[in-house]
This record gives C-alpha cells, structure tokens and sequence, in this order.
C-alpha cells in the first residue's frame, strides 16, 4: 500500500513541474475546438427556422448542413501546406479570421444557395482548426500529459456544441415570446462572430510549436520555447536530441508516402481511424437531434430543442472522462469500453423507436423516454472514448518529416465521411426508417472493435520519437508503441 501511495505522490509531483505555459497555451490553442464546436452545434438547432425562411426541400436540409464539412475537407487539405510553410501559430490566425468573416457571411445570407456557399467558406475554418489545433498541442505537450491536453481541445469542441444548442434555443424561445416570426437563424450564426475574435486575439499571445521551428532549422528559437513549456533542462536535452535524429530523414509528405512503405502504414492507419469515428454516428446525434427527438415521439417544438441541449451537456460531462483517465488507462482499454457501451445504445434506440409517425404533442410513449436514454448513453460512450481519443492517436503516429500529411489525410477523411453522414442521414431515415437507421449505425461498433484489436496501438507514455522510431523500423502497427519513454 505505501509503494501505491508513493507512486502517486510521485506522480503528482512530477505532473507539477510542467510549466503553466503549458495549460495556458493548451487552453488557448483548444479554442479552436470550442468554435468548430460551435459552428457544428448552431446549426441543428437553426436548421427548422432555416427550412421555414427559404423553403428548404429535404435534399436542400441535408447540404446546408453537409456544405460546412465539404468545406472543411477543402480547409485541410489546404493547412497542411500552410501549417508546414507559415507555422502552426499561423493556421490558427487564420483560421480564427475566417471563422469571424464565415460567420458574418452566412447571417446576411438570402437563399439557401447563397447559404450554402457561405457555409463551405466558413467549412474552411473548421478544417484548417481540425487539423491545426490537435497538430499544434502534441508538438508542444510532454509525454506524460499529452493525452489529456490533446482531448481538452474534444472537450471544447463538446463545449461549443452545448453553448450553440443552448444559444440556439435561448432565441427561439425569445423570438417565440415576443411574437417575432422571423430571423431567429440570423442571429444564432452571426453571434459566433464574437469567439472567433476571441480566439483571435489569444493566439497572438502563443508560443511556436518547438519541433515546426526544429523544422524548419530554427534551433535557437525552438529551444527557448521548450524552455518556457518543459520540467528541466534534462528533459529538455532529451527531447531537443530525439527531434534532432528524427530530423535526419530525408523525405517529407508525399515524398515519404511514395517512398516509404512504414510510413504509408501510418497514414492508412490514421484513414482508418477517422472513418471510425464518424461512422460510430456522432454526428447523426449532433446534426439532426432535434429529428431524432421528433422521430422518438417529441412533437413539441420546445421539448425538441430542451432535449438537444440535454444532449450536449451530455457530451461535455462525459468528456471529462477521457480527460481523466485517458493517460492512466491507456487509449485502448478506453476504446473497447466506448464501443461496448455505444453498439449496445444505438441497438436500443433502434429498438425502442415507435414504428410509426410521432404523436401528437403531449402524447409521448414510455418508448420515447428508452430510446433517449439510450441516446444519452451513446452519446456518453463516444464523449469518453472515439471523441477525444480518435484525435489523440491519430497525431501521435505519423514522423515528424511526414506529420502534416498524415494529418492532412486522416483529418480530410474525417470531414468527408462526416459530409457523407451528414448528407444521408434524412434520406436514410425517410427511405429504411429510424429504426433499422440506428441499428445499422449500431451494428458496426462490432466491426470497429475487430479494427482495433487488429492494428491500433497503444501510444500511452510514449514519446512522438520513440512511437516514430518503432513505425519506421518495421515494427507491426498495433506495437509501436511499445517501449516507454518521455
């Protein structure tokens, strides 16, 4: 018992000699998820008003919803270059501003086309910030903690997502008691122009990530950052030694991914694992629950909108979870848990929906009631698990020379398997119904728990060189990160 105790007390102790720079510039750097999260959340809740103001048909619905992902694939596609060129301090800038112009943009909008295109444009936010944000905090978190700060930007992700739903119905109810009939939309999208000019200013104020300035042969610079975020000079030498011989390969980008079958594995490895985070069915829940409430047998306007605020702080509590133990546990063991708990909650909520059209309001079935609180705890197991930790490995496996492509790859896949759900999720429901809907979504968590076991590592404790070195070598993928070492 006392080895336990020692062991703990160690630990704290070693986790407070990182400098506070190191949480301030998690923090700030994560702002980029709360306004991704933002613009994800604002739009279910917009969407009913958005439909009223234009007319919208159902094929119109789903691309105003799907147009920002589209973007967003274009936006990351895109960062790589500039992330690679300009600095990670600079994606985020830019990110920021036009997160602000998208924003103000799609409020001034007067057709669902013209809507639409504004929404690709301020996609292209959402993407350069997906794939900056998480790039950005594992350059410049130690080891032993990078887990945690890389999932603070997925908890400000989950953050913005309940402050639109909450903004969302904060004005509709509002706009509903003074009688006002029109513009609620208008509003709910141009607000998010304020945390965008937030973020703004906040990112002046962050440090370089140390290994773009390695990188880029800016030693000096780099080392002083690591000065500022790092325990000692110790842990300094090693780290400024590891990035060093990693640096010596050769190839970068799509050079390296011709070239080098290991590398190749990893990209494919982080397709992979974007494409099973999207189709766990996160974003059916996030986009359409105002739907998936009225499908259930809520046919109250209010009610609808309550419960998608339910949903979202759902989502952030669940969060913290991951946070928590995402550095003590390991990803995988976290992973297994997710997917046992979200397989078995979308089977339930496929189940326990009424087969036939929602009642009238006031009328909720006991069915109702099931098949949201399995909904609730689906959105529980992807909030402690694929959530934050899908992005947690996927920037923790590529080398150095070859990181912003990797991440260019499996971030891009991410926003174009979320486009596809995003665009089909109505017609699915319209065409096979909400029931077998949700059990499809719920029968491959089987097929992604096979995945990992398979070829996913576990990368807890393990440095970016060491988890590099191991790839590079020819290790098999579910092994590189074997080997402990910060």
């Amino acid at each position: 018992m006392p080895e336990k105790t020692d062991a703990a007390t160690a630990e704290k102790t070693e986790l407070k000699k990182y400098q506070p720079l190191v949480y301030l510039t998690a923090f700030t750097a994560a702002l980029a998820g709360l306004l991704f999260g933002l613009d994800v959340g604002v739009i279910s809740g917009a969407l009913a008003f958005i439909a009223r103001a234009f007319s919208a048909s159902t094929l119109e619905q789903e691309w105003v919803v799907s147009s920002l992902l589209w973007g967003a694939v274009a936006g990351t596609l895109i960062s790589g270059v500039i992330s690679r060129r300009y600095g990670r301090r600079t994606t985020l800038l830019l990110a920021a501003a036009v997160f602000a112009l998208g924003s103000i943009l799609s409020m001034l909008a007067q057709s669902a086309g013209i809507l639409i295109g504004c929404r690709v444009f301020l996609g292209l936010a959402v993407g350069m910030a997906s794939f900056t944000a998480p790039l950005y905090l594992s350059e410049i978190a130690p080891a032993r903690i990078r887990g945690a700060l890389i999932s603070m930007y997925q908890l400000m992700i989950t953050i913005g997502i309940v402050l639109a739903f909450l903004s969302d119905t904060f004005f509709a109810s509002y706009f509903k008691f003074h009688g006002v009939t029109g513009g609620h939309w208008r509003i709910m999208l141009g607000i998010l122009v304020v945390p965008a000019t937030v973020m703004f200013i906040g990112v002046f104020f962050l440090p370089e990530s140390p290994r773009w300035l390695f990188l880029k042969g800016r030693k000096q610079e780099a080392g002083r950052v690591l000065a500022r975020v790092r325990a000692d000079g110790e842990e300094i030498a090693r780290e400024t030694a590891e990035i060093a011989a990693e640096l010596e390969q050769e190839n970068a980008g799509w050079r390296m991914f011709r070239r080098n079958g290991n590398f190749r594995r990893a990209v494919f490895l982080g397709i992979g694992l974007q494409v099973v985070q999207q189709l766990t069915g996160i974003n059916v829940v996030m986009y359409y629950a105002p739907r998936i409430f009225q499908a259930a047998g809520f046919a109250d306007t209010a009610e609808q909108m309550w419960g998608t605020v339910l949903v979202g702080v759902v989502n952030v509590l669940a969060t913290f979870i991951a946070i928590a133990f995402v550095d003590r546990w390991g990803r995988k063991p976290i992973m297994y848990t997710g997917f046992l708990v979200m397989g078995v909650s979308m089977c339930v909520v496929g189940l326990a929906m009424p087969p036939a059209a929602p009642l009238a309001a006031g009328e909720v079935p006991v069915r109702a009631f099931i098949s949201i609180a399995a909904l609730l705890t689906f959105i529980i197991g992807f909030a402690a698990s694929a959530g934050p930790i899908i992005w947690v490995i996927c920037s923790e496996i590529y080398p150095l020379a070859g990181r912003d492509f990797g991440i260019t790859c499996s971030t891009a896949t991410n926003w174009i398997v979320n486009g596809v759900v995003g665009l089909t999720f109505l017609s699915l429901l319209e065409g096979i119904g909400p029931r077998a809907t949700f059990l499809l979504y719920g029968g491959l968590e089987a097929v992604f728990i096979i995945f990992f076991l398979l070829w996913v590592p576990e990368t807890k404790d393990v440095s970016l060189e060491k988890i590099s070195a191991n790839l590079l070598a020819g290790k098999k993928l579910r092994e590189i990160g074997r080997g402990r070492g910060t």
